[in-house]
């Protein structure tokens, strides 16, 4: 299978990481206004399969390294892949509050403070379960990335009623949560050796496939949900999936899940190199990304007050140092 060797490549991988999950939610905005987000979710974790299964026949199963993706499969112990599922269920429902929380306030604010108060956990959690990297600079840059959020936030505030701020802040602030500690199921399952992984310990890309499947078997529950008790909007059901559903809508919602999901295969393939802390942190920075989508491109801030853009050059800012300084962490 395919092994990174290096760190300087590993920071790359993390970077397509950053890109992908903070632009996934952009395929999300293109679909129709009558295709509600349960709908577009569906085809969404079809996305995650597909591409998990793609990487998995073909990056986890060519060279001489590593042991091949069937093969990997089969010696998987049941600790392990129940590790990876539980993941993928986690993963799941918090994504479900942050997409719903893109629904009713927008990327530019859903995902700072959602993704960012993910980061924050996700690199603590992870750090003490695999202490890799200076501890100074990886928890100084995360201290930055808690100063972006707050900034992103107060800028909410700026363009928002009391009641939208709270409902969006809220919801987001409960997806990022549960966020945080998705990547450590996913980590405990995998053999800190790529090249000789631990028997009954899962590769990489095994371990994505296993949690892209806990994603979409919890779907029957937390999606459903979703879908006949709406946070916002009207309710939807399986048969507007396939009356409503065109080949364009559905191939924007399996677009989506392969964008995001190239981006967690990209993560976890670097953990190796990275640390499973820098290699989560670095791809949660997608929190800028999403917020450049949502500034520049969506123009989410078009109308905001006087001394809106200021917070939104601090936050940009307070992110890229803190991005930066968790980059070093490791070469330090």
């Amino acid at each position: 299978m395919y092994i990174v060797n290096s760190y300087p490549l590993a920071v790359a991988l993390c970077v397509v990481t950053m890109l992908c999950w903070g632009s996934w939610a952009n395929t999300q905005k293109l679909a129709s206004k009558n295709w509600s987000f349960p709908l577009f979710y569906w085809d969404y974790t079809l996305g995650l399969i597909i591409l998990s299964l793609i990487f998995g026949l073909s990056l986890g199963s060519t060279g001489a390294s590593g042991q091949s993706f069937i093969s990997n499969l089969q010696a998987a112990s049941g600790a392990s892949l129940g590790s990876a599922f539980i993941g993928g269920i986690v993963f799941n429902i918090a994504n479900l509050l942050i997409v719903a929380a893109i629904d009713i306030a927008g990327m530019a604010i859903a995902f700072p403070i959602g993704i960012g108060l993910a980061l924050v956990i996700g690199v603590i959690v992870n750090y003490l379960a695999t202490p890799v990297g200076n501890p100074t600079l990886l928890f100084t840059g995360v201290g930055l990335v808690s100063l972006a959020i707050i900034l992103d936030a107060l800028a909410y505030r700026k363009i928002s009623s009391r009641t939208a701020s709270i409902r969006g802040i809220t919801i987001s602030i409960a997806g990022g949560i549960l966020m945080g500690f998705f990547f450590r199921f996913v980590a405990a399952s995998m053999s800190a050796d790529f090249e000789n992984p631990e028997t009954g310990l899962l590769t990489p890309y095994t371990a994505v496939f296993i949690f892209s499947l806990g994603v979409f078997f919890s779907s029957f529950l937390f999606n459903s949900y979703f879908m006949y008790r709406p946070i916002n909007g009207e309710k939807s059901t399986y048969r507007d999936y396939f009356k409503l559903g065109t080949p364009r809508l559905h191939l924007i919602g399996i677009l989506g899940g392969i964008i995001w999901c190239v981006g967690m295969s990209f993560s976890l393939i670097a953990s190796e190199k990275a640390g499973y802390a820098i290699s989560y942190g670095l791809g949660q920075g997608a929190t800028m990304i999403a917020a450049i989508w949502g500034v520049f491109v969506w123009r989410e801030f078009k109308s905001a007050p006087p001394g809106t853009n200021l917070l939104l050059t601090l936050m940009f800012l307070s992110f890229l140092v803190g991005l930066a300084l968790i980059i070093f962490a490791r070469i330090s």
